[in-house]
């Protein structure tokens, strides 16, 4: 994630909108990823889905919840149209031709959404066509206890290695403990436990990064956050912030 920034998205026109938005304290740039990393199969996380423009730039990352519905941040969303916006589904090396590339019909962005500091970072993306590959069952409130702090969450991405780093070529994957909410809330005041989560370690080292957004937090199998913004990547102190999923399950499911 970068500065006090809406870490994942790429693009100038995206990057100067959220800058605007939150008012120079938020800087958006997908081109990072996982910080702190080791390569993941797209085999052991068929769900796992990047976003990406027209001419194949990566700049987010997204969570296949049915066969035609990707969860993703709502800073995503908002970068481009939904013509401009493709899918790519059962692609590990961004290079390579495997998987699938699909059109996105339509988005739902969260009416609440105005900026990452203000919560409700959560958008549907509906495809053009459903995806022969294995969802991930999205926590609901029966689930709030996978928040518990402590708690190993995965996260997973193409984003940058770094901070203003290079992205990697690759799916990335690393696990972080989540935080309990008066810590976070010390780390970051703009932080609201009723919609966000923390996720990562004291010490740093280990973090979501540009390029990441949108991608998951996943507990127990199911997903629980979704990358949404923090200061730099992977500082002491400035761990990740998630949109907490089990407060939107019910907005999800009306577009499933």
């Amino acid at each position: 994630m970068g500065g006090t920034a809406a870490r994942r998205i790429i693009g100038v026109a995206a990057a100067i909108a959220i800058v605007a938005v939150i008012l120079g304290q938020f800087a958006a740039d997908a081109r990072e990823q996982i910080v702190g990393g080791t390569r993941a199969k797209i085999a052991d996380h068929p769900y796992m889905v990047y976003i990406a423009t027209r001419d194949g730039y990566q700049f987010c990352g997204g969570t296949l919840v049915a066969e035609d519905k990707v969860v993703t941040a709502a800073h995503c969303a908002q970068a481009y149209g939904p013509k401009d916006i493709r899918v790519i589904a059962g692609r590990e090396d961004k290079r390579s031709t495997e998987g699938v590339e699909v059109k996105v019909t339509s988005t739902w962005i969260h009416p609440d959404f105005t900026d990452v500091a203000s919560g409700a970072d959560i958008a549907v993306l509906t495809l053009a066509k459903p995806l022969e590959y294995q969802t991930l069952p999205v926590a609901d409130s029966r689930d709030d206890a996978l928040y518990k702090p402590g708690t190993r969450g995965t996260i997973l991405g193409w984003g940058r290695t770094s901070d203003g780093g290079p992205a990697s070529r690759y799916l990335l994957k690393a696990e972080v403990p989540t935080i309990a909410d008066d810590a976070c809330q010390k780390s970051y005041k703009a932080f609201a436990e009723e919609s966000m989560v923390c996720a990562g370690f004291p010490e740093g080292g280990v973090d979501t990064c540009q390029g990441d957004s949108g991608g998951p937090l996943v507990i127990a199998g199911r997903l629980v956050g979704i990358a949404s913004w923090g200061e730099g990547c992977a500082e002491a102190n400035k761990p990740g912030v998630y949109t907490r999923v089990t407060v939107y399950a019910s907005d999800i499911a009306e577009h499933l």
